[in-house]
């Protein structure tokens, strides 16, 4: 499985921005599928983000669509989230999963599947205040 730690979570007011980073350490890294999910409590886990294992390919749940970006270095084994424009609703706990050898069909079928990710981190919790 491939390794995954989050970090760059905090408090932030609403409005503001946060960018999380996911180091991995693996070398199937750059061959994963990478996505971004979050949970807030009492609620499912659910999908914020993928990219596909060569960046050629983005989608978004509908909520942060034009808010956040996710983007990949694979020469460092790194994926991150851009947050701008945050509101209260999206505090939760932000984790960083992937998909390892991610096709480019397995990815347009499967790419907010939760249970379609093998590996997880361990997550980072993103407060925003109203």
């Amino acid at each position: 499985q491939v390794q995954l730690v989050e970090s760059g979570g905090g408090l932030v007011q609403a409005g503001g921005s946060l960018r999380l980073s996911c180091a991995g350490s693996d070398r199937t890294f750059s061959d994963s599928t990478m996505g971004w999910f979050r949970q807030a409590p009492g609620k499912e886990r659910e999908i914020v983000a993928a990219i596909t294992r060569g960046s050629s390919r983005t989608n978004y749940a509908d909520s942060v669509k034009g808010r956040f970006t996710i983007s990949r270095d694979n020469a460092k084994k790194m994926v991150y989230l851009q947050m701008n424009s945050l509101k209260f609703e999206d505090t939760a706990v932000y984790y960083c999963a992937a998909q390892r050898y991610g096709s480019l069909s397995k990815y347009l079928s499967n790419w907010n599947v939760r249970n379609e990710y093998d590996s997880w981190g361990q997550g980072t919790q993103v407060t925003v205040s109203s």
